[in-house]
């Protein structure tokens, strides 16, 4: 799908400048455009409509026991015009009643039907109050209750994921890292299109609308406190204007983007991701593998799914494997972490585990619950 707002990238042409230039014109843009909100997960509660019709159910039910009432002791009533109340008459005077206007035109004039009115009518008519007012004051507090919701959300959210695009690339991330053990809430997306977002609130996500190139937006989502940020919208340019924002405003967050084209990674690491990965080229070489060995790709493709057969996982290093080899750990070690410098287990400075190191290894799967 083309987007005129981002000019596409091409190697050595789209300086930084341009991008900085391109970002500042984004900035001005109307906010109105955007739409942007925050979409809390969403709840059990009956949708607005049918709370509406049940609480309608409620008065009408209450209007029909009324009626009845009445018209079972329509002898103990009068009617100014013709002195005999029938059902329609009893209909009449229920109605009047309950919605506390009580034109007078249709009295009780027995002890027994003044009682009924003292310990039936009376109580009836406080229940419909309490169903018009308890509806009206549901509408009106809505907006407020969302309000407080998004306020705590933000209060308590702290070293969090931040998802850009909830789009084919992003849902998987999100899936990894449900499979790696985080939990559903320490997740927000951002995505520009209400569809996505209200798709991420349904599968129990906070979720932001709004151009996550905007640092507005990237505030509502919390990324200033964040500790990860998975950049994965479908241009590169995009992803690098995501990632220059998202490092302006957190410089300790580890910052993963994927992009197309590989021309465009040294222009990524240098906005400041961490990592990027290249959804192109790692298709392709997965492509020449499932030519050439099948069963390796089958078993690449098992590794990157969480969940079933083998997990590839990264850990810490535990206090009983400091000295030993990597081959002496109870699951399988095929890289060693140090200081920011990865090791092959064969590599002699990976002889020896320090503590400090992380190893990335396979292990059985933990089937997801």
């Amino acid at each position: 799908m083309r987007n005129d707002r981002h000019p596409p990238l091409t190697s050595g042409k789209f300086s930084m400048l341009r991008l900085l230039w391109h970002r500042s014109r984004i900035e001005a843009h109307d906010d109105a455009e955007a739409g942007r909100s925050i979409t809390m997960p969403a709840q059990s509660a009956r949708p607005p409509l049918q709370q509406v019709l049940r609480r309608l159910a409620m008065g009408l039910l209450v209007l029909a026991a009324t009626t009845l009432i009445v018209y079972a002791d329509h002898d103990g009533y009068t009617d100014n015009s013709d002195g005999s109340v029938d059902l329609l008459d009893a209909a009449y005077y229920a109605t009047v009643t309950l919605s506390t206007t009580g034109y007078g035109d249709i009295t009780p004039v027995s002890d027994a039907a003044r009682l009924t009115n003292i310990l039936v009518i009376t109580p009836l008519r406080v229940l419909f109050l309490i169903i018009l007012v308890g509806t009206t004051l549901e509408v009106l507090t809505e907006r407020t209750r969302q309000q407080v919701r998004v306020q705590r959300w933000r209060s308590r959210m702290r070293d969090h994921v931040v998802v850009v695009g909830y789009g084919t690339k992003g849902r998987h991330a999100i899936g990894a890292l449900l499979g790696q053990g985080i939990a559903q809430d320490r997740i927000v997306v951002v995505d520009p299109q209400r569809r996505a977002v209200e798709a991420a609130g349904g599968d129990g996500f906070v979720a932001v609308l709004g151009d996550a190139t905007r640092t507005e937006t990237l505030r509502k989502a919390e990324l200033q406190n964040a500790a990860q940020v998975i950049v994965a919208p479908q241009r590169d340019d995009t992803a690098t204007l995501v990632t220059l924002t998202a490092r302006q405003l957190n410089k300790r967050a580890a910052v993963v983007v994927a992009v197309r084209e590989d021309e465009n990674v040294p222009l990524l690491r240098h906005s400041g991701a961490d990592t990027v990965i290249t959804s192109s080229s790692s298709a392709g070489r997965l492509l020449g593998i499932s030519v050439v060995s099948p069963h390796a790709a089958d078993t690449l493709e098992g590794l990157m799914t969480s969940g079933s057969g083998l997990d590839l996982v990264e850990r810490p290093v535990t206090n009983a494997e400091v000295g030993r080899s990597p081959r002496e750990c109870s699951d399988l070690v095929v890289a060693v972490t140090r200081r920011k410098k990865v090791l092959d287990y064969t590599d002699p400075e990976a002889a020896s585990l320090q503590l400090g190191d992380r190893v990335v290894t396979i292990r059985q799967a933990v089937p997801s619950s």
